[in-house]
């Protein structure tokens, strides 16, 4: 046997398989344990298990502000309704890449795939924090109480397909790391219908979600409600996740330089500038929504007091400022004014669906929801645990690696080993 191979033995002294051999090998920690991401992280993540452990065993009382006047609070306003249009930059690049034939974004169409994923596993999974009882989470999937004509039926299951659908679009990345080479060639010819099935999905769900709070109109404040929500939330999905693929990608091309090439850097320039058009267009779009909606529903008496300042700080600063910046870095090739946009627009998508959802969700109430500690200690440990995973995933599979590079020799031993 090679002295070089590290393969595990069981009792009888023969390798293990070597499939169970090379998962095993990868569960060893990849670089430094003690950076400042894991050092605050870490911490976080071991409260926010300690508190969903009180809150599975003592209730939502014990560890959440929610009332019967406010039973949704940040879980449900940044977990799902938020963090589903964050993750909307993977049905926009696969449309761009699969679709539309845009190859100049096909180095960033794996990462943003498995960012999406994971981004609607965590996020949604969060749901089932903020039920008093958890095991009701399958009746939305199966019209238990719900009816199948509800659009929280309808939302369910295009939430569960769009997610089975991203898996497939990302499963040649987990082929080529398992060194199944047949199994990829099956995986990459599903590709293209898993992105039209997923496209339709996302377009659907994500103006769904809007459609979820058009039976509140006398609980959302005027300035926020309308009956175009979902035109509004499917329209903001578009910008948001073209700014969360922006910020998301400048990262990753930092802290995984390692396994990139030298033009890297300059392929990303030109992807971002490229981005940018398609988000100053939405953010156009969106805008222009927004400002007809105001003059058509003649709300001007309703800026007059702080929630109407609140509202323009929303529209002028974190809409209006930055789809300016996207065009202008976008003309400009300014690549860092538009990493700028991408940040305030991921502020503003932030604040309206807040807004819409909590801040201005029973505004007119003596109840005032205010979030506690430890409902923000968890929403902290999801975010973080999603960061894990999609590290994890980063330095083992080819995610921003080309497709059939492998990470090391003793990698490339381990797979071929399964071929």
């Amino acid at each position: 046997m090679n002295n070089s191979d590290t393969s595990p033995m069981n009792k009888t002294g023969n390798k293990l398989p070597g499939l169970f051999s090379f998962l095993l090998s990868q569960l060893k920690p990849r670089g430094s344990m003690f950076t400042v991401f894991n050092m605050i992280s870490i911490p976080v993540m071991l409260a926010g298990v300690v508190i969903l452990y009180i809150r599975f065993t003592q209730g939502l009382g014990a560890t959440t502000n929610l009332s019967q006047a406010n039973p949704w609070g940040i879980w449900i306003g940044f977990d799902v309704v938020t963090g589903v249009a964050f993750a909307g930059g993977a049905y926009i690049v696969t449309f761009a890449v699969y679709i539309m034939k845009m190859d100049k974004f096909h180095p960033i169409v794996r990462a943003t795939v498995l960012n999406g994923f994971l981004a609607y596993m965590f996020y949604a999974g969060a749901l089932v924090f903020d039920l008093g009882r958890p095991w009701n989470v399958i009746n939305p999937i199966i019209g238990n109480s719900f009816g199948y004509n509800s659009v929280l039926f309808l939302v369910a299951w295009h939430f569960m397909l769009y997610m089975l659908a991203e898996l497939i679009e990302f499963s040649p990345a987990i082929m080529e790391w398992l060194g199944w080479k047949r199994a990829r060639r099956i995986a990459k010819g599903l590709t293209l219908a898993a992105v039209i099935f997923g496209v339709s999905l996302s377009t659907l769900h994500q103006s769904g979600l809007g459609a979820l709070f058009l039976m509140a109109k006398p609980k959302i404040h005027p300035l926020w409600y309308s009956e175009f929500l979902p035109v509004l939330f499917l329209v903001s999905s578009v910008f948001s996740g073209i700014s969360m693929v922006i910020l998301e990608s400048s990262i990753s091309h930092k802290v995984f330089k390692m396994q990139l090439g030298p033009d890297s850097h300059r392929k990303l320039d030109e992807i971002i500038i490229g981005l940018a058009r398609g988000a100053a267009l939405a953010l156009f779009v969106y805008y222009f929504f927004k400002a007809l909606i105001f003059v058509h529903d003649g709300q001007w008496a309703l800026i007059n007091d702080g929630w109407g300042l609140w509202y323009l700080l929303e529209i002028i600063g974190f809409v209006l400022v930055p789809m300016v910046l996207y065009a202008y870095g976008a003309r400009h090739r300014a690549v860092g004014i538009i990493k700028i946009a991408a940040g305030m627009s991921l502020v503003g998508i932030l604040l309206n669906r807040l807004n819409i959802s909590v801040i201005a969700f029973n505004w007119n109430v003596a109840d005032v929801y205010v979030p506690h500690w430890a409902e923000i200690v968890v929403t902290l440990t999801v975010v973080f645990a999603e960061i894990w995973l999609f590290r994890f995933i980063v330095h083992r599979m080819p995610v921003l690696r080309e497709p059939g590079k492998i990470g090391s020799p003793n990698r490339e031993r381990e797979l071929r080993s399964l071929n």
